[in-house]
């Protein structure tokens, strides 16, 4: 029996252990369900009136203050089951944070879609110059389109004439002529006849050439020597700076010696006047160059301006052989006052006095433009006079008179000699206002009282605003012809891109760089452009097309052209805007062949 009870207990063990021990055999864990949560002994007594924790966001709520909760209510407090899953979001407008900015809020990553990084970027401003506009677009680029900002249905029009400023007559665009693409003849003559007088020179010339001046041009009409203004026989030539290769005016004194080397330092207060109508001094010098002592002025070069007894005071010819002088119209002659007391108001605004209001050193520069080019040499010629400004200044008036009776009358200065007889012949001829404005500059103040600048101007403040009208109606044309050069110059530019690529004989030991690829088309562009011919084989020269077709490459529109081989062979279906890439890589290479860096286009 013992032994029974002993295999009995040993029986019991192992079956014991066999509940105990893993095995293969042994059923999958499974946790028993949630019970109610157990206190623990070690939390106090003021816990039971703590509030029940209630998570963020989640649907079920238990109201706070309930101290009694069963063991049902706690664990509905904390359901796992009931907080719904993270899901990430891209939101791309949410509301600012108050750590960050609105732009850094907007921003969110995605490792697999680079377009909500794209799209989240700040908006770009279209740019009409630029070639690739999809370069602006969504997907894989790094900006995003356009959309704060309206965009062209197509490119700027750069291929067409802006026709901006004044138009006085009334011209239909078939009315118009090749010329009108380019400045008005009569301007472009004018200013063709003054590159050539100022790129003159004279072969075989017997004048030497100064320290820092070289290439000297006689710009005297007459070889009569003239000592009436200066006291001194002077000459006028046109010479080049050896320093800065610009053209000035160098005025010469001949057989003048400098006495005190003050007098010649007057001339640095004449750089100061910065005037329209005053002849700028730049510097003065002695030289020994010409033979004799001379004392050089240097100024301003202003190729074929004429002084105003060559203009008013000479005779012309009107019929015949017969010789008439003709008058001034008196707006020119108002036009001529406001600019000279324009000049003497800069003038004497600095302490300085004219000291030479003569017609024969006034120069017309540019249409009813003068300026006074003779002053500061009698400050140096005549500075131990030493006499006070102000009566310099006052003398300046009457000169200014003297000079405007002149003009009036047609009479050379030294034959006005009865100016009573002058000034009624003005009163004959012009009207009252202009007569009593010479009698104002010709008489003299009491002694205690002198004459202003300032009290001229005010009297004859009507007359200015019409000037200055003239000179705004003059820019406004002057604005005109430039819009209408701007355009030219890109042509030009383009024409010269496409000569440096087109027939280009060898290029990195290619001989067939020019025939290949993009130059290829490049070349059949050209003879599109300026090799057409019609039906009989005769050349087109249509200026209106080849300026309309390198416009519209300068713009790189999307209109599509025809492009065929000289033998009739090719034919190619190109548009603008794929000419000008071509454009700009083929010429991008020859940019970076070149190994010394001269100007670019």
């Amino acid at each position: 029996m013992f032994y029974c009870h002993v295999c009995e207990m040993t029986n019991k063990k192992g079956i014991y252990r066999s509940k105990k021990t893993l095995n293969v055999e042994s059923p999958s864990f499974t946790p028993a369900n949630i019970q109610s949560a157990v206190k623990k002994a070690t939390f106090s007594s003021q816990a039971a009136s703590a509030p029940a924790f209630t998570p963020r966001g989640l649907t079920v709520a238990l109201p706070a203050g309930n101290s009694n909760n069963s063991q049902d209510n706690d664990a509905g407090s904390f359901n796992p089951a009931a907080i719904r899953e993270f899901t990430p979001t891209f939101d791309l407008n949410p509301a600012p944070s108050p750590n960050g900015t609105a732009q850094d809020a907007s921003v969110s990553f995605d490792p697999f879609s680079m377009s909500s990084v794209s799209q989240g970027l700040p908006t770009p401003q279209f740019n009409p110059y630029a070639d690739d506009h999809g370069a602006l677009g969504h997907g894989t680029s790094y900006f995003q389109a356009q959309g704060a900002f309206p965009t062209p249905l197509q490119p700027l029009q750069h291929h067409l004439y802006a026709h901006v400023g004044p138009h006085r007559e009334d011209l239909m665009p078939y009315h118009r002529m090749t010329h009108d693409f380019f400045l008005d003849e009569k301007t472009r003559v004018e200013y063709v006849k003054k590159a050539e007088a100022a790129l003159q020179v004279m072969p075989n010339s017997q004048l030497p050439q100064l320290d820092n001046y070289h290439s000297l041009v006689a710009l005297d009409t007459t070889h009569r020597k003239n000592a009436n203004i200066f006291g001194y026989p002077s000459w006028v030539y046109k010479a080049m700076s050896t320093k800065t290769g610009n053209l000035y005016c160098l005025r010469r004194l001949e057989g003048y010696r400098l006495t005190n080397e003050h007098a010649i330092r007057l001339v640095k207060e004449w750089r100061r006047i910065d005037n329209g109508n005053v002849v700028s001094i730049l510097d003065a010098f002695t030289t020994r160059a010409f033979g004799d002592s001379s004392l050089i002025f240097v100024q301003n070069y202003h190729p074929l301006s004429k002084t105003l007894t060559e203009l008013h005071l000479s005779p012309s010819p009107s019929h015949g052989n017969r010789f008439q002088k003709t008058a001034i119209p008196e707006a020119t002659l108002w036009g001529y006052i406001t600019q000279i007391a324009n000049a003497l108001k800069a003038i004497h605004s600095i302490n300085l006095a004219a000291r030479c209001i003569d017609p024969s050193k006034i120069i017309l520069t540019d249409k009813n433009r003068i300026r006074l080019s003779a002053c500061s040499i009698l400050d140096v010629v005549q500075f131990d006079a030493r006499r006070p400004i102000q009566e310099l200044q006052q003398e300046d008036f009457i000169q200014f008179g003297r000079l405007l009776l002149c003009l009036a009358t047609s009479t050379l200065p030294i034959h006005l000699t009865n100016l009573k007889m002058s000034l009624e012949q003005v009163g004959r001829t012009y009207s009252v206002e202009l007569r009593d404005t010479i009698f104002w500059l010709l008489t003299p103040q009491a002694p205690p009282a002198v004459k202003g600048i300032d009290e001229f101007l005010r009297g004859i403040s009507g007359r200015i605003v019409t000037t200055l009208d003239e000179s705004l109606h003059a820019i406004d044309k002057t604005s005109t012809d430039l819009f209408r050069e701007i355009e030219n110059g890109k042509a030009a530019r383009l024409m010269m891109k496409l000569g440096c690529i087109n027939e280009r004989y060898e290029f990195n030991g290619d001989q067939a760089w020019s025939e290949n690829g993009e130059r290829y088309l490049l070349k059949l562009f050209r003879d599109y452009v300026f090799h057409q011919v019609d039906g009989n084989g005769n050349p087109v020269l249509d200026m209106g097309h080849m300026l309309r077709c390198l416009y519209k490459l300068d713009a790189g529109t999307d209109e599509r052209i025809c492009l065929t081989s000289r033998d009739e062979q090719s034919s190619f279906l190109v548009s603008y805007k794929e000419l000008k890439k071509a454009l700009a890589t083929s010429f991008g290479e020859l940019v970076k062949g070149n190994t010394k860096q001269a100007r670019g286009f």
